[in-house]
């Protein structure tokens, strides 16, 4: 079947996969040779995971591994200093380049490179044809020059963070959506490519030029207009070098690929091809868990060497999902219950119908008392598919749920028994909404990153990968995968049960591994104080969730509906006739076959290409294509924000109940998902109207209480810098006061322009801005912007010494620490290449912002208590901002308890030489309050 509808291709970027694998692991050689593997392990055990995690509805049909082949491309004929200060490849990495494809070829993936072309270039025709035929795509890469491919099914998944990047990713990124991505890397430059751009305009100018003149041509057009001398001038004398600029990162989509498609289907593995490979590489514990899990006879092989950084393994029997007992009846069931009260604790995990707790059944419940003891309770497994001629009943052998959850509930919230749960936030509001509250409880995942915070990633899958060696039954293979995957309670007990308890089986192991670490690793304050006490406080933020008014999300539909149909009619107006705006095929035909434009391309399947680097390109020679841009920027803000919320709330509470990340960001922010609230664009008139619709419900009142320049304080109690901590303890103005000790300007003379200068310096300098950075932010010569940057640490040379310290900690053990004892590890630090300097600057961040993090956290946990007896409850976290709803009669006393326990939040921890400040605003809905 050819590639189209319904299929979803994957994209990954090889070059980007091995200098991850090379500069993230240690030096590895092949014992028998000296041949150095380090990147080709890594390599291999990223494509690995790639394969097992492409699963469930969202999998790819079709994938490709694109490489670059040799350093010159087109580019080059275009200028010959293109990539020409590029560090040259490392010579160890040399010899490893060639195996990463052998590798691709044995995993039995699609390898594709092609002289004269970048990886970039090959990803962009791929993506485009398969768009053009009516599929998704999904680039695996964080690379910014692909950004400009995102939208119109095309999205990016950083591989590393998990991020997905969408429009909106790309907007937050560039300021601008990917169809505007060239035009301000052009603007922009890219000095690591050596791309010139136009002097003294960063990415931030660029933006708003873009945004203000619609594009590169135009606002080229009318650089006479601009009211900056400098940037005008810029702009009309630097003209030929912006749009070479844009020639240069323009990607291609026009390859001469000689393969399709089609080419590209999934495949599966050839073992016998796989284990050779691995095996003349040497990596003997991959080798045997892939033959394992492809049940083939693993090559002759030396037993596999235990992870470097695990814990001393307990004696504990094998795990084995036939052993598990099925408890269908009272009296099972209390037999486990002695065993728990005599064992005083027990790992719980439940089964049920979705993801989302707000919407989910309860199917089961897992317990294990001891490694190898565990059980499984079924409760509302049901018989048949659940189509329109089945009975739907309930299947035999289950306890009715109500008698279960009876017994259940003493246990689950007897103080006395301790319970343990990987990510045990999803079941406490599973069995939170049943009626029973757990308590006390542990939490694996929570366990593991509070020690290993930023060296992998913390799902119970991976965890008892690397930790126990051991592989868990995969959830495909239970309820399948795509239109044909089922719910867990159409599941046939006999084959739920292995799966589900072993859940719990593994759940218990890895405490009993995690939980004696935390005192030698010196993190007990922090999982104690920090990580633990968190997860009730997230359940019951997001249960309660925000009310978010349809009406008004409707209304601002409604609107943009109604722009979009004014835009139509002057689409239909320009193009002579009516047809379907949404249709890329119909546009085609209309801009190049009726009105003979310039310029056209078609694609592999014969259609017309219409994306937004086309319509760019044209906007300057017709009316129709800047029309059809200015639609779809529309119908993009509508469906996902304005249309996409209202399916986000929920249709038994009217609210919006969004899902917090404990453990997703190595810095200990919180990250918020299905819907991101923490995302809402707020720089746009339209991105503050949304917030408009999250509402407070009569009689009450939203509150918002953010911290002022929580980072800058944290910072200059850090670094000892006692112009600054004087500043902040008298409430003076903190980037008049850098201006005033950097420059020597009295306050009182004190220029908007000089204020602006140390404004840009205290946020950057930190974050390690280059003398390059600054000019461009500050669009002013670079040597002047590096005598800013020396002048600054002579000033304060107490930051010069925390970057170096930091730097040189973390080189010797490989990790940093806040104020509070997080510890966020750092296992690229000792990188080489064009990761060091990001290694570095994420090194130097990551204490500042740790530590704020740490500071809101404590802040949420303590919450609770001190607003206890108002009619208030907390609602959101956003970034620095926490958000409550009130009566309006207790809104004063909300915001001075609620401020007053942000403000000491980092005692007695730490006792900060920096005030904390909080402000404090309230409203009828979020907007209004903040």
């Amino acid at each position: 079947m050819a590639f189209g509808k319904g299929h979803h291709l994957h994209l990954i970027d090889g070059s980007a996969f091995i200098f991850r694998a090379f500069h993230a692991l240690p030096p590895l050689t092949r014992k028998s040779d000296g041949l150095p593997i380090g990147a080709v392990s890594g390599f291999c055990n990223m494509l690995d995971r790639y394969v097992q995690g492409n699963a469930g509805a969202d999998a790819a049909t079709h994938v490709a591994v694109i490489f670059d082949k040799g350093s010159h491309t087109f580019r080059n004929e275009m200028y010959d200093l293109y990539k020409a200060n590029r560090d040259a490849m490392p010579e160890d990495l040399r010899p490893q380049i060639p195996l990463t494809r052998e590798a691709t070829v044995a995993f039995n993936i699609a390898c594709e490179e092609l002289e004269g072309f970048e990886a970039d270039d090959i990803i962009a025709t791929l993506a485009c044809q398969a768009r053009d035929a009516g599929g998704r795509v999904t680039i695996l890469s964080s690379d910014k020059d692909l950004m400009q491919l995102v939208g119109g099914g095309v999205e990016m998944l950083d591989p590393m963070k998990n991020k997905r990047i969408d429009s909106e990713g790309v907007r937050e990124k560039f300021g601008v959506g990917p169809e505007g991505v060239v035009d301000v890397q052009a603007l922009a430059g890219d000095s690591v490519d050596n791309v010139p751009g136009a002097p003294g305009i960063g990415i931030k100018t660029a933006a708003q030029l873009i945004n203000e003149y619609g594009d590169l041509e135009t606002l080229l057009d009318r650089a006479e207009e601009i009211k900056q001398p400098k940037r005008r001038q810029t702009l009309i004398e630097k003209r030929a070098q912006i749009e070479l600029s844009k020639r240069l990162v323009q990607l291609d989509c026009e390859t001469p690929i000689t393969f399709t498609l089609d080419d590209l289907e999934i495949r599966d593995a050839v073992p016998e091809v796989l284990l050779d490979f691995l095996n003349r590489m040497e990596f003997r514990t991959l080798t045997r868990k892939i033959a394992d899990r492809l049940g083939a006879e693993p090559p002759a092989m030396i037993e596999a060497t235990p992870v470097a950084d695990a814990p001393e393994m307990p004696d504990d029997p094998p795990i084995d999902p036939t052993a598990y007992e099925v408890v269908r009846d009272a009296a099972s069931l209390q037999v486990w219950l002695d065993r728990i009260t005599e064992a005083g604790q027990v790992a719980v995990d439940t089964e049920t119908t979705s993801l989302d707790e707000m919407r989910a059944d309860l199917v089961g419940v897992s317990l294990a008392v001891a490694p190898g003891v565990a059980c499984y309770i079924p409760l509302t497994h049901r018989t048949g598919g659940g189509d329109l001629f089945d009975t739907d009943a309930l299947a035999e052998g289950q306890m009715p749920k109500a008698e279960a959850l009876e017994m259940l509930k003493p246990m689950l919230e007897d103080p006395a028994i301790l319970k343990i749960g990987q990510n045990m936030k999803y079941d406490y509001k599973i069995l939170a909404l049943e009626g029973i509250s757990v308590a006390p409880v542990d939490d694996t995942m929570l366990l593991s990153y509070a020690q290993n915070g930023g060296l992998h990633g913390h799902g119970m899958d991976a965890l008892a990968d690397r930790y126990l060696n051991h592989q868990p039954i995969p959830i495909k293979d239970l309820i399948g995968s795509g239109k044909a995957q089922v719910t867990f309670d159409r599941v046939e007990i006999d084959r739920a049960a292995p799966y589900a308890a072993e859940d719990a089986d593994v759940t218990l192991r890895l405490h009993r591994l995690f939980k004696p670490r935390l005192h030698s690793a010196r993190v007990t304050q922090v999982y104690e104080t920090l990580e633990r006490p968190l997860v009730p406080v997230l359940a019951r933020m997001e249960m309660a969730g925000v009310k978010v008014d349809r009406s008004v999300l409707s209304r601002m539909s409604g609107a943009f509906a109604q722009k979009m149909a004014g835009l139509e009619e002057e689409i239909h107006a320009a193009a002579g006739q009516p047809f379907n705006v949404g249709s890329p095929a119909q546009l085609g035909e209309i801009l190049f076959g009726e009105l003979g434009l310039p310029g056209g391309k078609k694609t592999k399947a014969g259609k017309w290409s219409t994306g937004a680097d086309v319509l760019e390109d044209l906007a300057t020679e017709h009316s129709l294509p800047r029309l059809i841009l200015d639609w779809r920027q529309l119908s993009k803000l509508k469906s996902t924000y304005t249309d996409a919320l209202q399916e986000h709330i929920n249709p038994d509470t009217g609210r919006v109940h969004t899902s917090y990340s404990i453990a997703g960001a190595n810095t200990g922010r919180l990250a918020s998902t299905d819907p991101n609230l923490q995302n809402i664009p707020v720089r746009t008139e339209e991105g503050r109207r949304i917030r408009e619709a999250f509402v407070a419900p009569e009689g009450r009142v939203i509150v918002s209480l953010d911290y002022s320049q929580i980072e800058l304080r944290i910072l200059a109690h850090i670094a000892g810098i006692d112009a600054l901590k004087q500043a902040f303890k008298d409430g003076q103005d903190i980037h008049a006061i850098t201006a005033s000790q950097m420059f020597g300007v009295p306050l009182d003379a004190m220029t908007p322009d000089v204020r602006r200068q140390a404004k840009a310096i205290n946020f950057g300098v930190i974050y390690g801005i280059s003398g390059f950075g600054l000019a461009r932010n500050l669009r002013i010569p670079r040597a002047e912007a590096q005598a800013f940057i020396d002048t600054y640490f002579e000033r304060f040379p107490g930051i010069r010494d925390y970057m170096d310290d930091t730097v040189a900690f973390a080189k010797k053990h490989d990790r940093v620490e806040t104020l509070f004892g997080r510890r966020i590890h750092t296992p690229e630090i000792n990188a080489r290449g064009p990761g060091a300097g990001f290694a570095k600057r994420a090194a130097i961040n990551a204490p500042i912002q740790g530590t704020a993090a740490d500071v809101i956290r404590r802040a949420m946990v303590r919450m609770e208590a001190a607003i206890a007896g108002l009619d208030a409850k907390m609602l959101l976290q956003v970034h620095d901002e926490l958000l409550f709803e009130v009566a309006e009669d207790d809104v004063e006393a909300l915001i001075t308890r609620a401020r007053a326990v942000m403000e000491g939040a980092h005692l007695p921890v730490v006792d900060l030489s920096v005030p904390l400040t909080v402000d404090a605003g309230q409203g009828a809905n979020w907007a209004e309050a903040h």
